[in-house]
């Protein structure tokens, strides 16, 4: 059947939430579609309080997000997806809590998604303030458990303050979000490492009733290459943790960055702006002081010497590289230099410090079944002069705080848990986040994170907690923007190179508001669907006709029933045997009826083909849904309860009885 041989049949809500693209492939399934066309109406706040309804880090992942979304955007099959992202973080500068009070971060939060049976509960402790520890303590504390979060470092944040870069991230957003979270009603105490400052064993003794890990990937990773122990290699996450700290580590004038993902780029960015540490210090202090003459100090302090150069070197060829687009765009124009397709095979050095790296070039990554198994040619070798190598390779644990009598076992260096509750194999311990299935996205970690909240809670009630989706049609009342099918793609303005690699600005602007506004115009409006009544179509192909992207197509039975999937479909249709069926030959299936084809991947919502249709057997409905959690008062079969207690849903201190 060509280009339309994969049929899906159209049965229940979950086919139409799925042409939801954008918001079925956000693991937290934010309203993207909503809050883009409220730009587009205008309706700002609107936006603000879709965006934020089921993320309480809406305004960090309007910076910083991978923003699934927009892979899966319907607009991206017909040009460039929507500027999802950049049009989140629009709105946030104007309504979260980085604009000035927490009131709408509260306000907007989707109750819904909550566990509805509320409470004066019980004491739970988070161990680390990162983005799964504080989505947590966000769900937990407005449920009504008394929530204490401790944190190894002097400040809340995890890997946003960590491992992301200053220039990208301000952090003074990442203090209001957090604030934010915070003034909730949670307990937050710093400087506090597990297994430093205190064990699982006191947590359990100082009455907390369950115990959440989100302790994430502090450590960087290298590879057991010759040289590796010279002075001047480090690993990418000592480095960036030291860079956002203000105190970068010494740096020679030739540096060599090993990896090809988005980690490595933010090193090798990191790596250019890097300047001498006890200069920079001395720029910090004086723009603390407000002084004017500081801002030329750390331009100065922070500028990128002539000489400088800095590498990035990486397996994979350069369309296979796993780093964002714009992240290689844009580092090559602040002057880093790609060598793609080489692999690191020693460090070159004398007297105990690097002069080099020697590389290799990469055949393959992966092999024949997708499994990594590099290989290479011994025969291409290139030597980069250099005096600093920094591996960027992947991220690791520390789970030297965990003791056999905790119960908490690991796997393969990650917390073992559940990945349907994220309870650990201590039944009142739960992890998730990087710590639990490795490196993802920090929207991934925020939905680990709910799922987490809410099997924490089922474990304390007692109950069992799932989500259910309540959904409705709705007449379709829109107008698209003249012009609205032939807008391209804008990308938010950045500062030029030069700037960029010259300071520790953010080096990011947001939208302004009419160009917000014809971005979101692009969108292509999945929540709204052309649904065919075939009681009353006369098979016209008045729809066939008009449809500007030739997506519908009106043919016989004989068509669909070359697929043995389809068969059963017809047969039950037509109340006809398979058997009837397949002795038929085209003419004669074709005699019995037709089927109604319709691409979804490219429909632009233009709603022609209800226009042109005489019987109104096509129209635009707008598709309407969401989710709430909803608790029944019996265990979830799914967690571990402790033999010696019944946890009860009805008592609120759920004390053993």
């Amino acid at each position: 059947m060509n280009n339309w041989a994969q049929f899906e049949a159209i049965e229940g809500a979950d086919y139409w939430i799925k042409q939801v693209k954008c918001q079925d492939a956000c693991p937290v399934q934010t309203d993207a579609c909503g809050y883009v066309t409220a730009i587009a109406e205008g309706r700002y706040e609107d936006a603000y309080r879709l965006a934020r309804a089921t993320n309480p880090f809406a305004s960090i992942c309007g910076r910083v997000c991978g923003a699934p979304c927009e892979a899966n955007c319907r607009r991206g099959d017909v040009d460039e997806p929507i500027a999802i992202r950049a049009l989140k973080r629009f709105v946030t500068d104007r309504f979260g809590p980085e604009s000035g009070p927490n009131n709408l971060h509260r306000a907007g939060c989707d109750q819904r998604m909550l566990p509805p049976n509320r409470g004066d509960y019980e004491k739970v402790a988070v161990v680390g303030a990162g983005v799964s520890g504080l989505t947590v303590a966000h769900d937990l504390v407005q449920v009504g458990y008394k929530v204490t979060v401790f944190e190894a470092d002097a400040e809340p944040g995890g890997m946003l303050t960590v491992g992301v870069p200053v220039f990208r991230l301000p952090r003074d957003l990442v203090k209001k979000e957090i604030e934010a979270i915070l003034a909730l009603g949670v307990e937050l105490k710093c400087n506090m490492r597990l297994g430093r400052d205190f064990s699982i064993a006191d947590l359990r003794a100082q009455g907390f009733r369950a115990i959440f890990l989100g302790i994430g990937l502090p450590k960087g990773r290298k590879l057991p290459l010759p040289g590796a122990e010279r002075s001047g290699v480090y690993d990418g996450m000592d480095f960036l943790r030291a860079f956002n700290e203000g105190k970068p580590l010494p740096l020679g004038k030739r540096i060599v960055v090993i990896g090809g993902g988005n980690v490595a780029y933010d090193v090798a960015r990191s790596a250019v702006r890097a300047g001498d540490s006890t200069t920079r210090v001395e720029a910090e202090r004086e723009m603390e002081r407000g002084e004017q003459v500081a801002y030329d100090v750390a331009r100065s302090a922070l500028r990128l010497s002539s000489d400088k150069e800095v590498h990035v070197v990486c397996l994979e060829k350069r369309a296979e590289m796993p780093a964002d687009e714009i992240e290689v765009l844009e580092g090559e124009e602040e002057g880093l230099k790609l060598h793609d397709g080489r692999g690191p095979k020693l460090i070159l050095g004398e007297n105990g410090t690097v002069t080099g790296l020697r590389t290799v070039r990469c055949l393959s990554v992966f092999d024949a079944v997708g499994k990594f198994n590099p290989q290479f040619d011994d025969a291409h070798i290139e030597d980069i002069a250099a005096d600093t190598v920094i591996f960027a390779i992947g991220q690791s644990s520390d789970l030297s705080f965990l003791k056999p009598e905790d119960g908490v076992q690991s796997e393969r260096g990650l917390i073992k848990v559940n990945r349907e509750t994220y309870q650990t194999t201590a039944p009142d311990v739960f992890a998730c986040g990087d710590i639990a299935h490795g490196p993802r996205l920090f929207i991934d970690a925020i939905k680990s994170a709910q799922i987490a909240a809410r099997s924490m809670h089922d474990f304390l009630r007692g109950t069992r907690t799932e989500i259910a989706v309540r959904s409705q049609w709705h007449p379709a009342v829109y107008t698209m923007a003249e012009g609205w099918e032939r807008f391209p793609r804008a990308n938010p303005p950045v500062l030029d190179a030069a700037q960029r690699a010259a300071s520790l600005e953010i080096i990011e602007e947001s939208f302004t508001p009419d160009v917000a506004q014809r971005q979101a115009s692009r969108c292509l409006r999945c929540n709204i669907n052309t649904v065919f009544d075939t009681s009353i179509c006369i098979g016209c192909n008045g729809c066939v006709d008009v449809c500007p992207q030739s997506i519908i197509k009106l043919v016989g039975l004989s068509e669909l029933c070359q697929e043995e999937r389809w068969l059963n479909l017809v047969a039950d249709t037509l109340g006809v045997t398979r058997e009837e069926l397949t002795a038929m030959d085209k003419a004669q299936l074709d005699a019995l009826g037709g089927v109604m084809l319709k691409d979804e991947t490219t429909c632009i919502r233009c709603g022609m083909c209800a226009s042109r249709c005489p019987t109104h057997a096509v129209t635009m409905k707008r598709f309407a849904f969401y989710r709430e959690c909803v608790t029944v008062p019996t265990r979830n079969e799914k967690l571990i309860y402790p033999a010696t207690e019944q946890p009860t849903s009805g008592n609120p201190q759920g004390s053993a009885s």
